[in-house]
């Protein structure tokens, strides 16, 4: 089987061959090691768009500048209702995919409300399949393809819009406000899941990185569970499966995450970096696909406890239905090539399903 036909066959709840090694894009530039990975069974999970947005009555205006090494790129949005700018520092890093830090964000004061609301109510959506139907046929299986829809607008407003100590103010002085304007992005962005069901992607990974620190209990069962469950009607009529990026500590909320509809879950990372291990996440999510991200600690140490750690994952994961081992974040240019080539040869070795270990 093929990178393509080996996820598929996990995302159906098929067992296949051996457990898969899956990078969340092309995480490695291209080289003689990613090559013999490639070869020796390494697969990679990639993405594309499906839709597109327009706003009529919104103009965007760019203006970039450098300072030191840094790319500064400040963001001016003009709307009848006055206009709102961001500015994000990017600066360049050896590594195949970079980073950017919000140095300002756009909403400033209360009086960015009206701005921002209007904002949101003029996003149109329309379909654009061309991007990934286009992936799949030049991809010739070296690549699986899922899409990617919006995830709670709490989070956006808490993390793009305001920032959290500004959220935070907002939350206790206007929480009114904030929730006007999640329920005005919840209306708007409805349109967006009706074309992503019809889309040609089977696998969507519905917005993420919610963390309990700081979304809290109650949010997340206010906010983010009402929206899986929208969203999972929309998409399961279509037969897609609903996943979530989940990466920080989930035992806060990991009985609701089992009860709600999530068919998947993307970058779930396990102990010794958070505060479940796969076992524990098969034993409270059961029959959900795990594509997990290989805990980013152990990338620094020796060849024998990255093997040792790989391999009491795949006991955990036993007997190695719906699981993908998985890297979703950024390795440290000089770890990724021993590390990775270490839990490629320990899967291959011990990752073959049934496992028994």
């Amino acid at each position: 089987m093929n990178c393509l036909e080996k996820i598929e066959a996990i995302f159906n709840g098929e067992m296949v061959d051996v457990i898969p090694f899956a990078l969340k894009g092309w995480r490695v530039p291209e080289c003689e090691m990613r090559e013999k990975l490639l070869n020796e069974g390494m697969c990679v999970i990639d993405s594309r768009g499906v839709y597109s947005s327009v706003s009529p009555n919104v103009k965007t205006e760019s203006q970039s500048f450098k300072k030191g090494n840094a790319t500064y790129n400040r963001t001016i949005i003009k709307t009848p209702k006055g206009n709102l700018t961001s500015m994000n520092k990017r600066i360049p890093a050896p590594r195949t995919e970079g980073t950017s830090w919000r140095e300002e964000m756009m909403f400033k004061s209360p009086d960015d409300y009206e701005a921002i609301e209007f904002m949101m109510k003029d996003r149109e959506y329309y379909p654009n399949y061309e991007p990934f139907q286009k992936a799949l046929e030049q991809n010739d299986g070296r690549a699986f393809f899922k899409t990617g829809a919006p995830g709670s607008p709490i989070h956006d407003i808490m993390y793009s819009i305001m920032g959290i100590e500004t959220f935070s103010i907002e939350w206790a002085e206007r929480r009114e406000r904030v929730i006007a304007l999640h329920d005005i992005m919840a209306e708007n962005r409805r349109e967006i899941y009706s074309i992503v069901a019809k889309s040609p992607a089977k696998v969507i990974q519905c917005g993420g990185n919610y963390s309990p620190e700081v979304l809290g209990k109650q949010r997340f069962m206010d906010f983010v569970i009402p929206h899986w469950e929208e969203v999972a009607a929309v998409f399961h009529e279509e037969g897609k499966l609903l996943g979530c990026h989940l990466d920080a500590n989930n035992m806060l909320w990991a009985k609701e995450v089992g009860e709600s509809p999530l068919d998947w879950i993307e970058a779930f990372t396990p102990a010794p970096d958070t505060d479940m291990s796969v076992a524990d996440a098969r034993k409270i999510w059961p029959g959900k696909v795990l594509f997990i991200n290989y805990p980013s600690s152990v990338h620094l140490q020796s060849p024998k406890i990255i093997a040792e750690t790989t391999k009491q994952i795949l006991k955990d994961a036993a007997p190695g239905d719906r699981f993908i081992m998985g890297i979703t974040e950024n390795v440290p240019e000089n770890r990724w090539r021993e590390s990775f080539y270490t839990i490629l040869k320990t899967i291959n070795e011990f990752g073959k399903l049934p496992i028994n270990l």
